[in-house]
């Protein structure tokens, strides 16, 4: 069977970020050794399901040992699912799970509208503002303070009310940021700007990725096009690491 050339992208972008050489496979999860890897925080095991094969990165071999077992007791699936890591593992913590979506040129669905969208600087004391307004969890959640691209944005008057760009990642990629002001959501804003900032990622060759928690998010996404095609997660074991004795 042919694989998906989206899935096959995404697959290679995250075995690149996992720091150490290992590969998805078929239906099955493989385990590695990385302290250096960016799927997640130094020291935390990084855990990545993409199209039913998944890889994990963890700190250290014992730690290694432990998960190989995990993963070879559940599907692929199971593991970005955090009830599944706390009944296996002695968990101190977890970010995430997250869902990942990816488009393809084929698949955008530019989203109509008769709102004007400005582009701005990544620094634009506008975007600032925007920021400072929706409060720390929710621009945090957005990312929008790390975009390489250019903003994209709806104003009201000088304040933006939503803004909308990308981060700059290996493969090509274009890791999407959205963010709406508190007071104007719930309008389709989110995806008036995201539409805009999609576009001129696909315009420069690159592959979006969508990564979402709230279901708001990744309502936004299958509204553009986005294929949902996996989840990630990171996870933290206590010091003593182990399985779970429950």
């Amino acid at each position: 069977m042919t694989p998906d050339p989206l899935i096959a992208r995404a697959q290679a972008l995250w075995q690149d970020l996992a720091g150490a050489p290992v590969e998805f496979g078929r239906s099955s999860v493989s385990v590695v050794v990385s302290p250096r890897s960016k799927l997640c925080p130094p020291s935390w095991c990084g855990v990545v399901v993409l199209g039913g094969a998944g890889i994990i990165t963890v700190p250290k071999v014992e730690v290694a040992v432990q998960l190989r077992k995990v993963a070879a007791a559940v599907p692929p699936a199971a593991l970005v699912q955090t009830d599944v890591l706390r009944a296996e593992l002695s968990v101190a913590e977890v970010l995430g799970p997250a869902t990942l979506a990816y488009l393809s040129s084929s698949d955008f669905r530019p989203m109509p509208t008769d709102r004007t969208v400005t582009r701005v600087s990544a620094g634009h004391p506008w975007l600032l503002a925007l920021l400072a307004r929706a409060g720390q969890e929710d621009a945090g959640e957005s990312g929008l303070d790390e975009i390489s691209s250019p903003a994209f944005v709806v104003l009201d008057g000088v304040e933006v009310v939503a803004a909308a760009g990308y981060r700059a990642w290996p493969g090509r990629t274009a890791h999407m940021s959205v963010l709406t002001g508190p007071e104007h959501r719930s309008g389709g804003l989110a995806k008036t700007v995201a539409s805009a900032a999609v576009a001129h990622a696909l315009d420069a060759g690159l592959m979006p990725q969508w990564r979402a928690r709230p279901e708001s998010s990744r309502r936004v996404a299958h509204a553009l096009g986005f294929q949902e095609v996996g989840a990630q997660l990171s996870v933290r074991l206590d010091d003593g690491g182990g399985v779970s004795g429950g």
